[in-house]
């Protein structure tokens, strides 16, 4: 029997080179196999029936009119299957980014719902000329700014920024203010105040109840349509809308997405670039986790800066065609892949579902209430709430689970953008905390144990007399350099015996600046009036290069750097005659 060939999803393959690299999506045309046709076809008819209501939903979210999120949905899904790499994945509207143009553009649209399509126009195009240009310069890698506790505290923040603006929806009644405090208060004025529409609100409740039962239970059943035929049906037969004062949706805008250039003022640009730049960010940051993980699945690679060139050419398409910022679903694209697609051809399919839709039916959806919308934003977002993942932090590490504190409370308390920035700021202090004050520790022989270990975890450990043993976990740098110095000699003065030798276990150490190359001259200078050696041991081959050209082969020749510890201590050993029976008793 013929063995099956297996695929490693690990191995390097050619990039594309030529057109073929700055268009993936010609590749996939050469490529396409017949038989995954009838698949793709299929798989996007039922992608279609998700995007619909996810996409009005994150519309509502993002305070646009709910066509905004089909004209959001359509064109990126074009973009990307002509810039991007993944063969499965689905870009629109999504939960993590509607918290955030919110509160970009409402406080500047002043309840002008036209200029608010214009503003988050800009704001998509903003974005995407930023990861455009990030993906030209291979800035792919800023996304690992955002750790795992920072995406936690602020994907809870969004999470309960958006619960608490769709709440209103699903009790019937309309609240005032742009921030989550103002929000908070309203709604709760509203409830005391009876202001609750109980129709709308059994609605709303009914359509959550079944999106939550049907992703618990029934995964493989959409819920969230079902809940939208199940409202729509409910209130056109019922007369909810007049009878009760239910809002619904109305008929859409009929005809395609057209063309446009949306304008804003000069001071509204500044004012939306904070928010382009934040949104760039994370939008990328989901993204790429999306990406990666539905390649390895499938047995291929995608590079990051082209994925950042995909997603700004997606947001440039959805801003000159009434859209908003997208970014990659981690929701619909399970559906695509479900359903059996096998490539970009599937999400083709759901944009000219999306289409017919507009063309041919835009009133289908004219019963529509705003409540089973709500309901679908709320869904999406108790998703996205991580409380395990942050008590988890809470056990581990401590610091980590603060900077997730920190970040939630910034986005829900302050601000989606200002919560976000000051979290990644919080994380760069940490960072350089981290390498501006990393451990260190001196070297003794442990009994039984092979190699030279920190003496303060093994308080039984043996040093040779007159011989420090001193170990840097860190790259030396400008701003550890004077730390460096001063722990070095504070080693010196700690040990037992009058010291002669000092060896700076240097394997840790990555990199050496102009700044420590400095210091470590004015160390040797200093040690050397002392009558103490400075030498080093296990430094890597570049680290010593570095050495070299910034001239210190002037002071250090090739006999002070030794291949291995046990190396130095041999001739530190040998060149003071100290014997082995002086340290080993």
């Amino acid at each position: 029997m013929a063995s099956e060939k297996l695929t490693n999803p690990f191995s390097r393959k050619a990039s594309p080179s030529g057109i073929r690299r700055w268009f993936p999506g010609l590749t996939m045309v050469q490529t396409y196999e017949r038989p995954w046709l009838a698949k793709d076809i299929m798989a996007g008819i039922v992608l279609t029936a998700i995007l619909v209501p996810a996409g009005m939903g994150y519309a509502q979210a993002s305070g646009l009119p709910a066509v905004c999120g089909i004209y959001a949905t359509i064109v990126p899904l074009l973009a990307y299957a002509i810039f991007g790499q993944s063969r499965i994945l689905v870009l629109g509207p999504d939960s993590a980014l509607s918290a955030m143009i919110a509160a970009t553009i409402l406080p500047l649209a002043a309840q002008n719902g036209e200029h608010a399509v214009a503003l988050a126009g800009v704001l998509a195009i903003l974005s995407g000329v930023l990861c455009i240009l990030a993906g030209l310069i291979k800035f792919g890698f800023v996304t690992d700014l955002l750790s795992k506790p920072i995406r936690y505290g602020y994907l809870n923040g969004i999470a309960l920024t958006l619960i608490v603006g769709q709440l209103p929806t699903i009790l019937g009644f309309t609240v005032n203010g742009s921030d989550f405090i103002h929000k908070t208060t309203s709604l709760v004025k509203g409830i005391v105040n009876q202001q609750i529409n109980w129709t709308a609100f059994a609605i709303g409740s009914a359509c959550l109840i079944l999106i939550l039962v049907c992703k618990r239970y029934a995964p493989k059943i959409p819920g969230a349509l079902l809940a939208v035929i199940g409202a729509t049906i409910a209130v056109a037969m019922l007369d909810l809308s007049a009878k009760y004062g239910v809002t619904v949706v109305g008929a859409l805008p009929p005809g395609l997405p057209s063309f446009h250039l949306p304008i804003v003022s000069r001071r509204e640009m500044n004012d939306l670039f904070a928010g382009a730049v934040a949104i760039a960010l994370v939008s990328f940051a989901d993204m790429s986790v999306v990406s990666r993980a539905f390649a390895a699945r499938g047995g291929y690679q995608v590079d990051d800066n082209q994925e950042l060139i995909a997603l700004g050419a997606a947001n440039l398409a959805a801003g000159f065609f009434s859209g908003f910022s997208v970014s990659a679903s981690a929701s619909r694209t399970p559906v695509a892949e479900a359903a059996g697609g096998k490539t970009q051809v599937t999400c083709l399919v759901g944009a000219l579902g999306l289409l017919l839709l507009l063309a041919i039916a835009p009133t289908l959806l004219h019963n529509l209430p705003n409540a089973a919308l709500g309901a679908i934003v709320i869904a999406a977002c108790l998703s996205l709430v991580e409380i395990k993942a942050v008590w988890r932090l809470y056990k581990l590490r401590a610091t980590e689970f603060w900077f997730s504190i920190i970040s939630f409370l910034g986005v829900a308390l302050i601000g989606v953008i200002q919560g976000i920035f000051i979290a990644v700021g919080l994380a760069l202090l940490a960072f350089i905390w981290r390498a501006w004050r990393p451990y260190d520790a001196v070297l003794g022989r442990v009994d039984g144990l092979k190699g030279y270990h920190d003496i303060t975890r093994h308080p039984d450990a043996k040093r040779i007399p007159g011989l420090v043993l001193f170990r840097w976990d860190a790259p030396l740098f400008f701003a550890n350099a004077r730390i460096f110095h001063e722990h070095v000699l504070k080693s010196i003065a700690d040990a037992p015996n009058t010291v002669k030798w000092i060896v700076v276990a240097a394997e840790p150490v990555t990199d050496i600046d102009i700044t420590a190359a400095d210091t470590l001259a004015e160390l040797n200078s200093e040690l050397d009036k002392a009558g103490i050696e400075l030498r080093f041991a296990e430094m890597k081959g570049p680290v010593k290069d570095k050495i070299k050209k910034y001239g210190l082969f002037a002071q250090f020749d090739i006999e002070h750097f030794y291949p291995t510890i046990g190396q130095a201590v041999d001739g530190y050993l040998e060149a003071t005659k100290v014997e082995w029976h002086d340290w080993d008793e």
